[in-house]
């Protein structure tokens, strides 16, 4: 574990280190942005990782799902992800869950340190935010479409009183802007995690303007 952790002990050092292995979280979404955060978390020496996803990988949806190959399609997305954080480091436990986040937060009976936000449903987010609410558990929310994207680590901030809940279609999307909007999400709850500083309730926006100029806002969500 050692060799292993190198880069990470050079971070923040031994006792750090120990601590991130008691902890445990949740990934909500095995799909682009889950995968993404799947992997870099499966190689930070978590205690454990549950992954939480209902849906079957599908052709389209390789080329921006990263822990996924063409073998994979039709396999259950939270199972392929398990086996590939799995393979990049066996001392975390990985559970998959086949399941929405409304099934499994009415069925399963589980405290974490910290829940992602994987998904691409804003009412599965207005799930996640009530179900973290109801045990005092902060959440890291992230979502991307086109070009742009947004983040935020949510704590007293209430999600459904900055988000309208509304239907909507994907525009297209590409895989280094999501990478990007996923990398994001995991350097905030792994600092939170390292209980190193973070801003909490503040979301960040990212995006490329039609020439192709990247911008960064931030808008603060507290009350």
């Amino acid at each position: 574990m050692i060799d292993y952790m190198t880069r990470q002990w050079q971070l923040w050092g031994k006792k750090t280190q120990d601590n991130l292995a008691t902890k445990k979280v949740a990934v909500v979404g095995c799909g682009g942005l889950g995968c993404s955060i799947g992997i870099a978390l499966g190689g930070l020496g978590l205690g454990r990782i549950d992954l939480i996803d209902f849906d079957q990988i599908s052709l389209h949806n390789i080329h921006r799902q990263i822990a996924f190959d063409l073998e994979d399609e039709e396999r259950f997305k939270a199972d392929v992800l398990k086996e590939t954080i799995q393979k990049r480091y066996d001392k975390t436990i990985v559970q998959s869950y086949i399941a929405s986040f409304a099934e499994f937060g009415a069925t399963t009976i589980q405290n974490y340190d910290l829940i992602f936000d994987a998904t691409d449903n804003i009412q599965a987010r207005a799930d996640i935010d009530q179900y973290c609410k109801d045990r005092n558990t902060p959440w890291v929310y992230g979502s991307v479409e086109k070009f742009y994207g947004q983040v935020c680590f949510m704590d007293k901030a209430k999600f459904d009183e900055f988000f309208k809940i509304i239907q909507n279609e994907p525009q297209g999307i590409t895989a280094g802007m999501v990478m990007h909007i996923a990398s994001f999400q995991v350097l905030l709850g792994m600092r939170y995690l390292a209980e190193l500083p973070i801003q909490k309730d503040k979301l960040y926006h990212f995006s490329f303007d039609e020439f192709g100029v990247f911008n960064h806002k931030q808008f603060s969500l507290k009350a």
